[in-house]
């Protein structure tokens, strides 16, 4: 008998382990897979290389959440790329993002002294409007509908913003629900600037830059840090893996246990409330309360029976935004990628940065229309990073592996088509996408880790090859996520609690689902309620 049983081994599942343990909650965490960490894992894909499978990039992994499990002591190393981003947009042209902020103020010069100009007001309009958001990470929204606790948090939250001078009250707004092409030509003239910035707008959103929300996405990939150091993306040595593995000793450390190979069926209910889970294999695990870290399409549609759940509340889950639009690759490499506008001997700093290629704003809502009608983008988007020029461990001398996150692929295909029959061919799109750019790379490629949307799916519990559990769209942010009336994190099932990506924040690798969950399910206990 445990106090807790935790579906799903992610790194919120690890997260929330360990806050549970450190009560003195006796805590099991129920894994599918035979390794932890959900998407977060780093394996070998052809013999001598390994990558981050899924997730791939360091920034939002919480500095608490850091410090609380003391990653660091279990063996977490984060460093940050040498350079942030790189834009190839022809064969003699690029844009690039260097760390040094004067160095970004040149480079934006040679597009547009005017947004050389204005990059400053950005980057602070960015940052305050982020610092005001990272205030809000690190507890429960209030919960529509809640008691007397809610309300005094709702009020407190108004009052604080409508102390706010009105231009930041207008920015936070309009950043909130704006499309990012919108927000962006606030700011800028050069299309191939906006473009840049505009990635982040539509990463792991199955939607156009000129969609509502977007703007939002874009800010939610402000939020993070590598080392202490606001805005910057870094590599976690060893791969995302690193990153469970750590939190994975810890939560042991803290006197979690954790069971690999051990798939859930379905949650247990007696008298109306969650009171264990049984697996695959017909055995059980009984718990005084369920949390759950997997999506909630995948929690209320495969393992919570419906005649448990109100009609209205599993309706909507049911009818959720849902999908990132994302392929996700990993490549061997038997040379660097020489890219024909910028031609480097050996190792250069760009090829630590992330390669986009995505040229315009238009050229990002085109792959996103296209693959509306057609099933995936004929000219996709592609972020490629190539982690063993910042880590050795993850491929032989000389040899190198590269991460391709692409966009934009429709969860499901039209006309019947299955993405079994297609991956191959929509795998060697991308390949030649990333040879248009860089001449070398179709040749260089010795192996090839493919994972469609549905491979998503099947592989990490992906619905809809979603990476974030559910899109960050207006309705699905803040107290409306999953469901108005249940961000704290409550499902309408007493005993249950839900700890993943689909609960408030959001999805990327963060710990803070998991970290605000445990402390919901804490406050019951104590309070005797489960």
């Amino acid at each position: 008998m445990y106090d807790v049983a935790i579906i799903g081994g992610g790194h919120n599942g690890l997260t929330c382990a360990f806050y549970l343990a450190k009560a003195g909650l006796k805590t099991v965490v129920l894994e599918r897979r035979a390794v932890v960490g959900g998407a977060a894992v780093t394996e070998e894909f052809h013999p001598g290389f390994r990558n981050s499978s899924a997730s791939y990039t360091v920034s939002l992994l919480n500095p608490k959440i850091i410090a609380d499990l003391n990653l660091h002591r279990h063996g977490l190393r984060v460093v940050e790329r040498e350079m942030a981003n790189i834009f190839p947009l022809s064969d003699s042209e690029y844009l690039a993002f260097s760390n040094d902020p004067a160095e970004r103020r040149r480079e934006f010069a040679r597009f547009s002294k005017k947004d050389a100009a204005a990059l400053d007001r950005y980057e602070a309009d960015i940052d305050a409007v982020a610092d005001e958001l990272r205030g809000l990470l690190l507890k429960s929204p209030p919960n529509a509908g809640g008691g007397l606790r809610d309300l005094v948090q709702a009020a407190s939250l108004g009052l604080k913003t409508l102390r706010q001078p009105i231009e930041a009250q207008r920015l936070l707004l309009d950043m909130a629900t704006q499309s990012c092409a919108d927000m962006l030509d606030r700011y800028f003239e050069s299309d191939v600037i906006k473009a840049a910035f505009a990635f982040d707008g539509i990463v792991g959103a199955y939607t156009s830059p000129y969609a509502l929300g977007t703007a939002y996405v874009l800010l939610h990939h402000c939020f993070g840090e590598v080392n202490g150091k606001k805005g910057a993306w870094g590599h976690a040595i060893g791969g995302m893996g690193a990153i469970s593995e750590a939190m994975a000793k810890a939560a042991v450390e803290a006197g979690v246990e954790i069971k690999i190979d051990s798939p859930v069926a379905e949650v247990i209910v007696e008298k109306g409330a969650a009171v264990g889970v049984a697996l695959e294999d017909g055995s059980i695990v009984k718990a005084r309360a369920v949390a759950a870290n997997v999506a909630p399409k995948l929690l209320f549609g495969d393992m919570v029976d419906e005649a448990y759940i109100p009609d209205d509340f599993s309706k909507r889950v049911k009818h959720l935004n849902s999908g990132s639009g994302t392929f996700r690759m990993n490549v061997a490499l038997s040379e660097l990628p020489q890219f024909s506008c910028l031609p480097a001997e050996g190792l250069a700093p760009h090829h630590s940065a992330g390669i986009v290629i995505g040229p315009s704003v238009d050229y990002l809502d085109r792959a996103y229309l296209d693959a509306r009608t057609n099933g995936w983008a004929s000219e996709p988007i592609v972020e490629m990073l190539i982690p063993s020029t910042l880590d050795d461990t993850l491929a032989p001398a000389g040899q190198h592996v590269a991460s391709l996150f692409c966009q934009h692929f429709s969860p499901q295909l039209p006309n019947g088509k299955s993405w079994d029959d297609c991956r191959d061919m929509v795998a060697d799109i991308i390949i030649d996408t990333v040879s248009r750019y860089a001449p070398n790379f179709r040749d260089s490629v010795i192996a090839r880790q493919i994972h469609s949307p549905l491979d998503l799916e099947r592989k990490f519990g992906l619905v809809d090859g979603d990476i974030f559990h559910g899109q960050l769209t207006p309705n699905q942010l803040f107290a409306a996520r999953p469901v108005l009336g249940h961000a704290d994190h409550r499902m309408p099932l007493r005993g249950l609690y839900l700890c993943g990506s689909g609960a408030h924040p959001g999805g990327g690798v963060t710990g803070v689902p998991g970290h605000n969950a445990a402390a919901e399910m804490i406050r019951d206990f104590r309070r005797k309620i489960i």
